[in-house]
Order: C-alpha cells, then sequence, then structure tokens
C-alpha cells in the first residue's frame, strides 16, 4: 500500500509541476489559452496572477518530492502538502471553477485516502 499511495503522491506532484509550467510560462500561449480557455485579452491581464499561482503550485509539488524523498520520516509532510491541496483545490472549485474539483482537489483526496487509510 506504501507503494500504492507514494505512486499517487508522485502523480499528484507531477500534476502540480505541470499547473507550474502551464501558469507560468504557457499561460498566453497557443497551447495555454486551449487548456484553460481563456482569450489572448484576458491571458494577458491575468498573467503576472497566473505566474504566482504557479510558484504556488510548484511549491506545493516540491514539499511532495521532499515528503517522498524522506521514505517514511516524510509521512508528515506528505500528509502537509496534500491536505493543503485539497483544501486549496475545493476553494478553487468554489471559487474559480468547477473542474479544479476533479483536476486538483480529487486526485488528492485520492492520495490522502491511500496515504492515511491503507
Amino acid at each position: 500500500m506504501q507503494l500504492l499511495a507514494n505512486g499517487l503522491i508522485g502523480l499528484v506532484a507531477f500534476l502540480h509541476f505541470y499547473f507550474l509550467v502551464l501558469e507560468m510560462f504557457l499561460w498566453d500561449k497557443p497551447f495555454g489559452l486551449r487548456t484553460v480557455g481563456h482569450s489572448r485579452s484576458l491571458a494577458a491581464t491575468t498573467k503576472v496572477l497566473a505566474m504566482n499561482q504557479g510558484l504556488y503550485n510548484g511549491f506545493l509539488a516540491a514539499g511532495l518530492v521532499w515528503g517522498l524523498s524522506l521514505g517514511d520520516a516524510g509521512y508528515s509532510i506528505k500528509l502537509f502538502f496534500l491536505t493543503c491541496i485539497v483544501i486549496a483545490g475545493i476553494f478553487g472549485g468554489l471559487t474559480a471553477s468547477r473542474i479544479i474539483l476533479f483536476v486538483q482537489a480529487l486526485p488528492a483526496v485520492v492520495a490522502l485516502g491511500v496515504l492515511v487509510f491503507l
């Protein structure tokens, strides 16, 4: 079960590194515009905010990788960062876009559930 939990946590970390790249570097590029469904003008006006958000997603991913790198000793770190991601995903899903509940919160909830209960 530890292997499954760590695999899911690795997936959540990968997603958050992807979010970092999307929000910091691709936000106003064709791929980013298609992915988030924004117009060029909206992307231009929100680019700095998206970059800030991307940086935070990178910190969340780094925290998960840190927890994974510590093995069993990283349990508390993995628990903390997964909980932060779940809270951020729920908040984003309620305030920005419901898709965030499925793309960010749900994978973290599954990983958290496996980490804690299995």
